[in-house]
This record gives C-alpha cells, sequence and structure tokens, in this order.
C-alpha cells in the first residue's frame, strides 16, 4: 500500500474546505437553498475524516510544539461542529429570508478563518519525526477509509 503524505494531504484539504466555503457562501448570498444543501453535504463528508485526523491523532502530535493551544484548536472544531449543525438545519427548509442567507454567509465566512489558521499547523507537522510523520499517514488514511462525515462523527464517535 502506498504510504499518503499528510502533509499535502492535509494542505489539499484545506484547499477544498476552502473552495467549498466560498461557493456555500456564494450559494447562500443567492438563497439557493438546493445548491448551498449539496455544498454543505460535500463540506461535511470531507470535513469528517479530517477533523477526526486531527484531534486523534495530530492534534496530540503537535501537543508537543503547541502546548494549550491545541485546546484552542479544539474549542474552534466545537464552533466549527456546532456552524455545521445550524446551516444543516436551516438548509431543511425550501427557503431562506434575506437575513437567514445573510448570517448563514457570514458563518461560512468565519469558518475561513479556522481554515486558514488551521493550515499553518502543516509547517510545524514538517518538525515531527519520520516515526511520527508515518503514523500521521497510517491515521489519516484511516480516518478517510472509515468515512465518516463530520455531523455523524461528532454525534457518535468524537464523544463531546
Amino acid at each position: 500500500m502506498v504510504k499518503l503524505d499528510p502533509i499535502a494531504e492535509f494542505r489539499e484539504d484545506h484547499r477544498k474546505v476552502r473552495d467549498g466555503l466560498l461557493e456555500l457562501m456564494e450559494a447562500l448570498q443567492s438563497k439557493n437553498v438546493v445548491k448551498a444543501r449539496k455544498i454543505l453535504d460535500g463540506i461535511n463528508v470531507l470535513v469528517g475524516p479530517h477533523f477526526r485526523y486531527e484531534e486523534e491523532t495530530l492534534y496530540p502530535a503537535l501537543r508537543v510544539l503547541l502546548g494549550e493551544y491545541v485546546d484552542q484548536l479544539l474549542k474552534e472544531h466545537d464552533g466549527v461542529i456546532a456552524t455545521a449543525r445550524s446551516c444543516a438545519g436551516l438548509l431543511k427548509k425550501d427557503g431562506l429570508t434575506d437575513e437567514e442567507a445573510k448570517q448563514a454567509a457570514a458563518a461560512a465566512r468565519t469558518l475561513l478563518i479556522h481554515v486558514s489558521n488551521c493550515d499553518g499547523l502543516s509547517i510545524l507537522s514538517e518538525r515531527l519525526s519520520k516515526k511520527e510523520i508515518d503514523n500521521l499517514s497510517e491515521k489519516l488514511a484511516a480516518a478517510r477509509k472509515a468515512g465518516v462525515p463530520l455531523l455523524d462523527w461528532a454525534e457518535t464517535i468524537r464523544g463531546k
């Protein structure tokens, strides 16, 4: 089996999420609920394994370098999950009011900040040992193979 490059894959996930969030913002601003729902579903599927990998493997590995900042990253994940739940609930409706569309687009915009901040962890990951990077590779592959979407993972596996 070919090993994943966990740092390159991590960064590529962030690019996909960034682009998805930008598309989601556009769909929300135009109140295209069907398109927004489809985009959010795609982000949910992509981000589930990514968050699982971060919380179960990457963050513990980086705690040596980042200390208590890891706790802040976990709190940011709490906020992302709450925002995703809220947006998913909102998108169950057939249409959005102007205010709902504006608030949902603003919430998606704030998620871009987490994506940007989190991508900086890749430069720190480069300082991990080969053994640790190999472990990151295995765990990322396992999280992707399990393929649990974000909101399902948050409800059933994460335990918060």
